[in-house]
C-alpha cells in the first residue's frame, strides 16, 4: 500500500520520473560527472568558511581555548553522526534528482518534509547575510573611510549578479575560491605550529602559554565546575555554525556521482579524518596562538575586525602576511554568500515547482535561471543591514544562531527520517540489502537525535541568566536563539492541518522498493579501478 503522493513513476516524451522529481532513466544516470574528490571537496568547501575564520575568534573570547576545542571536536562527532545517516539512505536510492526532503516525504510525512525544505531556504538565507555581514568585519581591518553599509552593498551585489547574469561563471569561480579555502586553512596550520615552536620573527615559543594566562577555561554563566561545563556547552552549540548544511552536500551529490555505491561511502568515511584535520587541529592551535581577553576578538563588548587567525599572525609580528590572510578569508566569506544564495535560491525553486511555494518563484530566464527564487532570496541577506544600526559582532552572532537553529533542525529531520527508513527495512525484511552500513546504528542516530535536540532547546540558555545591557530581559538574543523553532513548527503543524496528514506513515506502507531494482541494475556496471603503481595506490586513497 502506498500514500497519495508516493512511488508514482511519470512517464512520457521526457525521461523516466519518480514522483515527479528523481529520475529513473538509465540514459540519465550515465550523465553524471561528479568523481569521489569532487564530492569530498564540496562538503569540505562547505565545512571550511566563516564559522572557523571568524566565528570561532567569538568563542574563545566568551569561553577560552579548551572549550573552543573540545566544542569543535564534540560537533565532528555530530556531523560524522549525520553524514553516515545521509550515505546510508543516498547509497540505497542514488536516484538523480533526490533531495533530503524527498526522503522525508517518502519514508516519513509530507508535512515534515515541507516544514524541512522552508527551513533549509531560511537556513540558506540567513547564511548569505551572515557571511555579508561578515565581510563588512573583515574589511573593516584595514580601517578604511568607507562605510560598513557600503561594503555590505557591493558584497550583496557582486553575489547577485554572479548568481543572476554570471551564472556561466558560478561554478569555476567556486572551484577555486573553494581551493584558496583548504590552501588558506593549510597554511595557517603550518604557520601556527611554527608561531607555537618559536620561529616566527619575534622568536618566542608560545606553545601552550594561553592556556596558563589567561587561562585554558573562562567559566560562563556559573562558576566553579558548573561555570567550566556551561562554558564547554556553549562552546558545543556554537561550533554547530561552521558545520551546518556541509554533511547534507555529500548527500545532495549522490544522484550526480559516478559509483555512488562506491563513491559516497568512500567519501563519508574520509570526511571525518579531513574534519580531523581541518577543525580538530585549527582549533587547537588557534587557542594558543590568541589570547582569549584580546580586545580585538569578536564579542558585544568590543568593536573587532579581524580573523582570530589575523590577530595571531599580527602579534607574532610576521609582515604583511595578517594583509594576505585577511585577504583569503574575506574570499571565503564571499564565496560563501555565492554558494548559500545559489543553493537557497534552488531550493525555493524546487518548493515553488512542486506547489509548496508561491508559483512566481519558478521564473526563469531565457537561460533557465531562476531569477525570481534567487531575488527571494537575495531579499532576506538585506538583514545584513542591521550593522549599520548594531555592533557588526552582535549582529553577526545572531546571524550565527539563528542559522545554527535551523541547521539543528534540519539534522534532527534528517535522524528522523533515517530512524524510520531503517525501521521500514526491518520491518519488510530488506534490512540485509543496504549496500553500506555504519557503525552503532540505530542506536548511535537515536542518542544524537536527543543531543541535538537538547543543543536546540539550550542553545540561548544565557538569557534567562544574563540580563540585557538595559537590565532589561534580552530579548535579542532570546528571538535569534529561538524564533526559529515556532517558525517551523508552524509550517509543520499549519500543513497537517490544511492537508490532514497522519502523524507518520506505517511502516508497512513506506515505500523502500520503488527505484531499488534499477539502482541496483545499473550499479552492477561498476568496476572498481585497480593502481596500476604505487603512486596509483595513494591517489586513490587520498581521492
Amino acid at each position: 500500500m502506498k500514500s497519495e503522493h508516493e512511488g508514482s513513476v511519470e512517464s512520457g516524451s521526457g525521461p523516466e520520473l519518480l514522483d515527479g522529481l528523481v529520475s529513473l532513466d538509465k540514459d540519465s544516470q550515465l550523465q553524471r560527472g561528479l568523481k569521489s574528490r569532487h564530492i569530498q571537496f564540496l562538503a569540505l568547501g562547505g565545512a571550511i568558511g566563516t564559522g572557523l575564520f571568524v566565528g570561532s575568534g567569538g568563542i574563545l573570547a566568551l569561553v577560552g581555548p579548551l572549550p573552543l576545542w573540545l566544542g569543535y571536536l564534540s560537533q565532528m562527532f555530530v556531523v560524522w553522526c549525520v553524514m553516515n545517516a545521509i550515505a546510508e539512505m543516498t547509497t540505497y536510492l542514488p536516484m538523480r534528482g533526490i533531495t533530503l526532503p524527498y526522503f522525508t516525504n517518502r519514508y516519513v510525512d509530507s508535512s515534515l518534509a515541507f516544514a524541512a525544505g522552508w527551513n533549509y531556504w531560511y537556513a540558506y538565507a540567513i547564511l548569505v547575510a551572515a557571511e555579508a555581514s561578515a565581510g563588512a568585519i573583515l574589511l573593516d581591518y584595514w580601517d578604511t573611510p568607507v562605510h560598513a553599509a557600503v561594503w555590505i552593498t557591493i558584497i550583496l551585489i557582486v553575489c547577485l549578479a554572479l548568481n543572476i547574469i554570471a551564472v556561466e561563471v558560478f561554478g569555476e569561480a567556486e572551484f577555486w575560491f573553494a581551493s584558496i579555502k583548504l590552501i588558506t586553512i593549510l597554511g595557517l596550520i603550518i604557520t601556527g605550529i611554527v608561531i607555537m615552536a618559536g620561529g616566527a620573527p619575534n622568536r618566542e615559543a608560545i606553545g601552550f602559554g594561553t592556556w596558563n594566562d589567561p587561562g585554558a577555561i573562562k567559566p560562563y554563566v556559573a562558576t566553579g565546575s558548573w561555570g567550566n561545563f556551561l562554558a564547554y556547552w556553549t562552546a558545543f552549540v556554537r561550533a554547530g555554525f561552521s558545520f551546518i548544511t556541509s554533511p547534507e552536500l555529500i548527500g545532495l551529490a549522490a544522484g550526480e556521482t559516478v559509483a555512488p555505491r562506491r563513491n559516497i561511502p568512500k567519501a563519508a568515511r574520509r570526511f571525518l579524518y579531513r574534519l580531523a584535520i581541518f577543525y580538530g587541529v585549527s582549533s587547537l592551535i588557534l587557542g594558543c596562538l590568541v589570547r582569549s581577553d584580546h580586545p580585538r576578538l569578536l564579542s558585544p563588548e568590543s568593536n573587532a575586525n579581524a580573523s582570530p587567525w589575523v590577530i595571531g599572525i599580527q602579534e607574532a609580528g610576521i609582515g604583511g602576511l595578517n594583509h594576505v590572510i585577511n585577504a583569503a578569508i574575506l574570499t571565503s566569506a564571499w564565496s560563501a554568500g555565492n554558494a548559500f544564495l545559489y543553493s537557497g535560491s534552488r531550493i525555493l525553486y524546487s518548493l515553488a515547482a512542486t506547489g509548496q511555494a508561491p508559483h512566481i518563484f519558478t521564473r526563469t530566464t531565457r537561460r533557465g535561471v531562476p531569477y525570481a527564487a534567487v531575488l527571494g532570496t537575495w531579499s532576506l541577506g538585506l538583514l545584513a543591514y542591521l550593522n549599520v544600526s548594531e555592533n557588526g559582532a552582535t549582529v553577526f552572532t545572531w546571524f550565527m544562531n539563528i542559522s545554527t537553529i535551523s541547521g539543528f533542525i534540519a539534522w534532527i529531520v534528517v535522524l528522523i527520517t533515517y530512524l524510520r527508513f531503517r525501521s521500514a527495512l526491518k520491518f519488510q525484511g530488506l534490512l540485509d540489502t543496504l549496500p553500506f552500513k555504519t557503525i552503532g546504528q540505530p542506536y548511535l542516530s537515536w542518542f544524537v537525535l536527543v543531543l541535538i535536540s537538547l543543543l536546540t532547546l539550550t542553545n540561548g540558555f544565557q538569557v534567562f541568566a544574563i540580563k540585557a545591557a538595559d537590565g532589561g530581559f534580552d530579548y535579542k538574543n532570546f528571538l535569534a536563539a529561538y524564533i526559529t523553532i515556532p517558525a517551523f513548527l508552524l509550517l509543520y503543524v499549519g500543513h497537517k492541518i490544511v492537508y490532514r496528514t497522519p502523524l507518520a506513515k506505517p511502516l508497512a506502507d513506506i515505500d523502500v522498493v520503488t527505484g531499488k531494482k534499477e539502482m541496483d541494475e545499473w550499479c552492477e556496471g561498476d568496476v572498481k579501478p585497480v593502481p596500476k603503481n604505487w603512486l596509483q595506490r595513494v591517489w586513490f586513497w587520498i581521492a
